[in-house]
């Protein structure tokens, strides 16, 4: 049904003002009603038990796996990263569903222009970086990602898409919804922006494309009506 969007946004807690101003940025803009669903690991004790990788930039690097498990394996659910911005109606998004496939996401063919990203974090380089940041799964067909295999797989199982049969069950996603900033020029047409690199939010980047944008959001977010 399209009666909603269900989406799930991965939480992170050096960077909790992300995660509220990309929901700002998805309110403003959507068409339909909206469910949200952060992935917090202290909401999966018990559920979520992998220790941390070294190599994993965020807390949700692989419990994002957990999307169709948390739907149940029912319906279609949306996930994204926190460091993203929202610049259109994610309605359209949720329209490109495609029963054909498993999942859907944006494939990326490129390769990091650096080394490092915020707080000093490797930038690791592997085949389909960042198709996972935002897919859209059809829960029914992600049941092999059960909480035993996403605590236990490798990171590029996980993030290669391995727990499906082949890659012709990944259906693409035009670019424009995980436009990686920095890798890719300005685009004003970007649907969905990916700070990849770096949230404006960290001074390293507040001079980026779209910053300014994500700053107007932030001060939206925090207004209050002082008066009736």
């Amino acid at each position: 049904m399209d009666s909603k969007l269900k989406i799930f946004i991965g939480f992170d807690s050096k960077e909790v003002v992300a995660y509220h101003v990309l929901v700002q940025s998805i309110l403003e803009r959507s068409s339909l009603p909206v469910e949200f669903m952060p992935i917090v690991l202290t909401n999966l004790e018990g559920i979520f038990t992998r220790e941390r990788n070294a190599l994993q930039s965020t807390e949700f690097s692989f419990s994002r796996f957990l999307v169709p498990y948390l739907s149940d394996f029912d319906g279609w659910s949306l996930f994204m990263d926190c460091d993203m911005l929202a610049r259109a109606d994610l309605a359209e998004l949720w329209a490109l569903r495609d029963d054909r496939y498993a999942v859907m996401c944006v494939k990326h063919d490129y390769q990091p222009k650096i080394e490092t990203k915020f707080l000093g974090q490797t930038q690791t380089k592997y085949e389909k970086k960042n198709w996972s940041s935002v897919m859209l799964f059809n829960n029914a067909r992600c049941k092999a990602l059960t909480p035993d295999y996403v605590n236990t797989a490798t990171g590029l199982q996980l993030h290669q898409f391995k727990w499906l049969e082949n890659d012709e069950l990944i259906g693409g996603l035009p670019v424009h919804w995980n436009y990686l900033v920095n890798e890719y020029d300005y685009d004003a047409e970007a649907k969905i922006v990916h700070f990849t690199d770096g949230g404006p939010y960290f001074d390293d980047y507040k001079n980026d494309d779209y910053a300014e944008e994500w700053f107007a959001a932030r001060d939206r977010m925090l207004h209050v009506t002082q008066k009736l």
